[in-house]
């Protein structure tokens, strides 16, 4: 049982303190919003990392091909033969991308079949913005990656390769565009 001590001062709140417990101010107005829009915040930004992750692993990530213009007729340029001089190396550290620039299905994934035969590690296959690709070229944006761009180019039945920045957003090394003249091995 409770011991009954006399009233002090103590037990004589102010009218104009509006205190909740011992020690709590009340929460500032639209203080629950701000964990309500950080959750919101975080769910787009995971949401949206598992879909370009899904889209990646199932090839159908597309991406906009800098020299399409829409129209049938463009097709990329491409460089003179390569001189004899550069050895033709695989180096299975640097990061591939096959697009497929075609309307035709499973040509991204027959070509990275053939390069990981070759010895080639990192591939990534998806789709390519135009499906209008005439001729399959190979991509590479530094000169010190022009000897792989050649394994690739032998890999790829000799598809000219050409030195270009307009891939290199993409964080590959060198980017494979297939065209329409790809002729699929693993049929």
């Amino acid at each position: 049982m409770a011991a009954k001590f006399p009233t002090d001062r103590f037990d004589q709140v102010p009218d104009d303190l509006d205190r909740i417990g011992a020690h709590r101010a009340p929460r500032p107005k639209g203080y629950g919003w701000i964990w309500v829009a950080w959750c919101a915040v975080a769910v787009v930004v995971i949401v949206g990392l598992g879909a370009l992750g899904i889209f990646a692993i199932n090839g159908t990530l597309n991406v906009k091909l800098p020299f399409a213009s829409g129209s049938a007729s463009s097709s990329p340029t491409s460089t003179p033969t390569p001189t004899p001089t550069i050895t033709p190396a695989v180096n299975p550290a640097l990061n591939l991308i096959v697009l497929n620039g075609t309307d035709r299905t499973g040509l991204a994934a027959d070509a990275t079949t053939t390069l990981k035969a070759a010895g080639w590690q990192n591939i990534t296959p998806a789709n390519a913005s135009s499906t209008d690709v005439k001729k399959t070229t190979v991509y590479y944006g530094d000169p010190k990656n022009r000897a792989a761009a050649l394994a690739v180019s032998q890999e790829l039945a000799g598809a000219p390769i050409q030195e270009t920045q307009d891939f290199a957003a993409s964080g590959a090394d060198i980017t494979v565009v297939l065209g329409l003249d790809y002729v699929p091995t693993h049929e």
